[in-house]
């Protein structure tokens, strides 16, 4: 039961990842994503992530480009010189009464005096008690009592539908970034329920015929038209809405909502509105027009007294930190006014639910970024990149008027990319050990089947001649016979007619090839949706009796658990599935549509020194990956290698030791060693039985050798002396690049480079300088001669064309001894 239940497991995920297009190893990312915004989201909520996101709110707010001046308001203040000229402070009622008169007499059509006159301050405060008292214009003030003290009563001639209290919500870093437009004290001698700056500014929009309203079902405060006297009352069109603060809006985290709280939309940090001193009010020095119809504030803003706070824009301005409190109340009537007249946006905020889906997303893209750029330049470039883009997008909403948390999500980007940076290294070194012991195995396995067949007399009559691979069409009939074209002898197998699914899913379509070690086919995978086409590959064993099919099995399982493991990389073939069927075995791989290497490298062609570079890098990246999981492919030559069609990416393939099941013979060219290996190909080590990553990179630096030169690497000439391999002579290339080829196939692998990665350096150096040379070289027309003598200078491609003797010579006697192995 829990062996059914594995293997339609595995074949749900090969499912998903193959049909829909996500791979299984995107499990790991979603998990760590889910995990880490999780953790986030918990660290919001005890409000640990607060601070840091307020101070990038407040930085964001710093950096919009500010709004002009709002001509609907005058601020009127009484500075330092002020009170130095009057000589007292609090002003005299009379002083006071004298602004008010000034400022009556041009007509505004609101004044709000933010200024505490709860006790008289004589001479003439009969005076001034008649002014407030008369005048429908004059807003006063007065404080709501709290723990920390007592509150200030309003002034006594005052009616109470004048009054606005004139506090505001300070956050814990001593920051005003709300509003509080209503409240409702229980006690204290202020007992205003609207504030200073809401009066003024819906007494200014009253003359506008706008007013508040209650906006159902929400209960948010609203701004619409006053119904026209004689006309039947209809639904009210919006102006606008202020939506309540909520304890979690934005950057906050259970911030005291008391009342009903705004988030305050600053116009600038410099100058939102005109400004005029007492001074020059008292001597008649302000425009008329300045005042008519307007909000007039009247405030202080001198250091000597104390009614200035920190704002956002405070960071910015170290000589000038703190706003006076009046122009504080300028900006909260500023915001109202244009939202209702001129359609100003109002800063609103997701809910915590989209927060939180919007963390997880960044989450996700720093853990796909890790996930698929492993270099560490590349991922710290990705991650630059990515939280400048988040930088951008928070900015950008922020100038339309949204408050998008930027902290969490960035730290989810990173949180996530580390979690599966840190995840990706286990998995690694998880699989370098597992593919160490499955390789030990392997070797020990394949020892062992090689000694069973070289000892064993009873194997040669059940060895299955080599037959040359071909391939077949696919046949009009249901039943498909799998048979050489050769010609048959008494040793060749049954013709295998294919009447059945194999393991009870695949449909064999068509035969690619065959030999004596087994064929591959094409073949549906009918319990797939679409029924995808897959490769597979059925491998014969040497002989039938029990002893050596259980190595043979046993050799087989440990090369598809590696197989396995090395198919997670994108340009090595998946490994599907892998089953015993009627003492043979069979692998399912994925199908790459494409074209062979040794397609595009016939004889007697020659490829650039640019384009072999370009393609020894991209078989290295691959080897890079495989030897870094410590195996060795054994079998690296251009038909081993696919472009695929998709992408024009290389693909290897023909990971082969289970090939080690069958004997072969020695008559054909690329011949296939007891210890695995094509001659030309595979160096001496390898050839001897003692394959290493050195022997992987020979074979890749005589792919470029033939490249180069349009000859097979079975046909270059050797020294006799060293082994070396002479082919400079027959190419066209740089000094250079013919180094790096050259320590690539040193006959002593100890003078080979060791791993891959240190030969894509000195690749990567040597492309930039042929990029360079290239480049120079098209820009100095005046060398064009020069270059047309060097390429005559090349030797000629043409079959026909002669080949020095010592070529041939050599050539004889390397096959001489070849077929002496």
């Amino acid at each position: 039961m829990l062996a059914k239940f594995t293997d339609r497991f595995r074949d749900m995920l090969s499912n998903w990842r193959l049909n829909i297009g996500t791979p299984v190893a995107a499990i790991p990312v979603l998990i760590a994503s889910v995990g880490v915004t999780a953790s986030l989201l918990g660290l919001r909520e005890f409000g640990k992530l607060e601070s840091l996101e307020l101070g990038a709110y407040d930085q964001m707010l710093r950096s919009r480009p500010p709004e002009k001046i709002d001509s609907r308001i005058l601020v009127v203040t009484v500075t330092e010189q002020d009170i130095q000229r009057v000589g007292k402070w609090p002003l005299t009622d009379a002083t006071m009464a004298k602004l008010l008169e000034k400022l009556e007499k041009y007509k505004p059509r609101v004044i709000g005096l933010d200024i505490y006159r709860d006790l008289p301050v004589e001479p003439g405060h009969k005076k001034l008690a008649n002014l407030l008292s008369k005048s429908d214009r004059l807003i006063a003030v007065c404080k709501t009592s709290d723990i920390n003290h007592p509150g200030v009563a309003p002034p006594k001639a005052v009616p109470s539908k004048r009054i606005g209290f004139s506090d505001l919500v300070v956050d814990s870093d001593g920051v005003i970034r709300r509003a509080l437009l209503f409240a409702m004290p229980e006690k204290g001698d202020c007992t205003a329920r609207v504030s200073f700056s809401f009066q003024l500014a819906s007494r200014y929009l009253a003359a506008e015929g706008i007013e508040p309203y209650k906006v159902e079902p929400s209960g948010d405060l609203g701004l619409k038209k006053a119904p026209q006297k004689g006309i039947s009352s209809s639904p009210p069109h919006s102006l606008a809405v202020f939506p309540r603060l909520v304890p979690d809006a934005g950057g906050y985290q259970r911030a005291d909502a008391a009342g009903y709280q705004i988030l305050l939309n600053y116009r600038s940090s410099e100058k939102a509105t005109q400004e005029v001193t007492l001074s020059q009010v008292l001597n008649d020095r302000v425009p008329p027009e300045w005042v008519r119809d307007r909000v007039v504030l009247i405030g202080v803003q001198a250091p000597s007294i104390d009614d200035a706070f920190y704002t956002p824009f405070s960071a910015a301005r170290p000589q000038d930190a703190k706003m006076p409190g009046v122009v504080v109340h300028a900006q909260i009537v500023s915001q109202i006014l244009s939202a209702a007249l001129d359609k100003r946006s109002i800063i609103w905020y997701m809910p915590w639910w989209g927060e939180a889906l919007w963390i997880c997303g960044w989450a996700i893209i720093g853990g796909l970024g890790a996930w698929k750029l492993r270099h560490p330049l590349w991922l710290g470039l990705s991650g630059l990149g990515a939280i400048g883009l988040l930088g951008g997008v928070c900015y950008g909403l922020l100038i339309y008027s949204a408050w998008i948390p930027i902290v969490a999500p960035g730290l989810g980007l990173i949180g996530t990319g580390a979690s599966v940076v840190v995840y990706a290294a286990y998995q690694m070194h998880k699989q370098q050990q597992k593919i160490a012991h499955l390789t030990a195995q392997q070797e020990d396995t394949i020892v062992l089947l090689t000694t069973m067949l070289k000892y064993n007399t009873a194997a040669s009559s059940a060895t299955i001649p080599h037959t040359q691979e071909i391939t077949l069409p696919l046949p009009s009939s249901a039943t498909v016979p799998v048979t050489s074209l050769s010609e048959t002898s008494a040793s060749q197998p049954e013709p295998f007619y294919f009447s059945s699914l194999l393991d009870g899913r695949y449909k064999i379509v068509k035969v690619l090839a065959q030999g004596g070690f087994g064929q591959t086919y094409l073949a549906e995978d009918i319990k797939r949706p679409g029924k995808p086409i897959c490769v597979v590959k059925r491998l014969m064993p040497a002989r039938r009796d029990d002893k050596f099919l259980k190595v043979a099995k046993r050799l087989f399982e440990t090369e598809a658990k590696i197989l396995e493991v090395l198919g997670q990389h994108s340009q090595i073939p998946q490994l599907l599935a892998y089953f015993p069927e009627k003492e043979e075995f069979y692998l399912v791989e994925e199908y790459i549509e494409g074209m062979a290497l040794s397609e595009e490298l016939p004889t007697d062609k020659r490829l650039s020194e640019y384009v072999v570079v370009d393609l020894l890098k991209g078989i290295l990246d691959i080897l890079a990956f495989i030897h870094q999981n410590q195996v060795i492919h054994r079998d690296i030559k251009p038909s081993n290698i696919i472009r695929r069609k998709e992408d024009e990416q290389l693909v290897l393939i023909d990971f082969g030791a289970v090939k080690q099941m069958q004997p072969h013979s020695g008559d054909d060219t690329e011949h296939q060693t007891v210890a695995i290996g094509t001659r030309g190909y595979a160096p001496p080590e390898q050839l001897a039985g003692h394959p290493r990553p050195a022997s992987d990179i020979y074979a890749v630096g005589m792919i470029g050798i033939q490249a180069l030169t349009g000859i097979s690497p079975h046909c270059l000439p050797l020294d006799r002396d060293t082994g070396a391999v002479i082919w400079r002579s027959l190419a066209n290339v740089s000094e250079q690049f013919a180094d790096i080829l050259d320590r690539m196939v040193s006959y002593h692998f100890s003078d080979r480079y060791q791993s891959a990665a240190a030969v894509l350096k000195d690749l990567n150096s040597l492309e930039r300088s042929i990029l360079s040379r290239e480049t120079t070289n098209q820009n100095a027309t005046n060398r064009s001669d020069m270059a047309t003598d060097e390429l005559d200078n090349i030797p000629p491609t043409k079959v026909d064309s002669p080949i020095p003797s010592r070529f041939w010579d050599a050539t004889i006697k390397l096959n001489e001894e070849n077929s002496e192995v």
